[in-house]
């Protein structure tokens, strides 16, 4: 998936929607284009999500305490 089928998506879909007056019959082209555009903007955003989150590094420090208890911290950053 990415950006290029959210944008294909996209294109399609408003294309449907604003530009075809064609009619066939049972199918509504209109409702399709809208659909389609949706789920194009849906795809773009989440593969702008997906992409993201795999940028943060993290750190773990780990204590172990002398009466056998254990602590942990940790800590994000944006790279």
């Amino acid at each position: 998936m990415g950006y290029g089928l959210g944008a294909f998506l996209l294109a399609v879909g408003l294309i449907l929607a604003l530009a075809v007056q064609d009619a066939v019959d049972g199918v509504d082209l209109q409702m399709i284009g809208w659909i389609l555009t949706i789920v194009g903007l849906g795809v773009i955003i989440l593969s702008a999500v997906t992409l993201n989150s795999g940028r943060r590094k993290g750190t773990v420090a780990t204590t172990t305490h002398a009466d056998g208890s254990v602590t942990e911290r940790r800590t994000e950053h944006d790279v």
